[in-house]
């Protein structure tokens, strides 16, 4: 009986240390993630910048004019609102915070400055990260 308890103990010992999370390397990947957006939008490229939103019909997006869901849908308003590279311009981000919440789930606050012949643009927002199949996309983007 005590063999089997140690035994129990031993596996549930692995078990829980298979499943510690790394935050500073989650962060980090995070990171990673959010930057190269800002550098693929910076170069005009709105469908690699789209690559850190979940390919998906539950991606929501929130900005000013209401909620929008879907990838397809958030990709078809960025091209309509920045048609040309006068429009999308360079993007910079400064990540404020970044919060665990659970395993695989972080939100992260940032705020952009959008430098742009057209006029520049600066804001605030929110993002939901989550790991899916083994990469961090954003859920949920709410800019303002």
């Amino acid at each position: 009986m005590i063999k089997k308890g140690v035994c129990l103990l031993v596996v549930m010992f692995f078990l829980s240390c298979k499943s510690t999370v790394n935050i500073s390397k989650d962060v980090n990947e995070i990171k990673t993630v959010l930057f190269q957006s800002a550098k693929d939008w910076s170069k005009g490229d709105l469908k690699g910048f789209m690559k850190a939103y979940w390919k998906s019909d539950e991606l929501q997006f929130i900005g000013s004019k209401g909620i929008t869901y879907g990838w397809d849908a958030t990709l078809a308003n960025y091209l309509k609102g920045y048609p040309t590279k006068e429009h999308t311009g360079k993007l910079k981000f400064e990540v404020l915070s970044v919060k665990f919440l659970s395993k695989d789930l972080y939100s992260l606050i940032g705020t952009y400055h959008l430098e742009r012949k057209v006029g520049e643009a600066n804001g605030i927002f929110s993002l939901l990260f989550k790991r899916i199949d083994s990469r961090w996309v954003i859920i949920s983007d709410h800019s303002e």
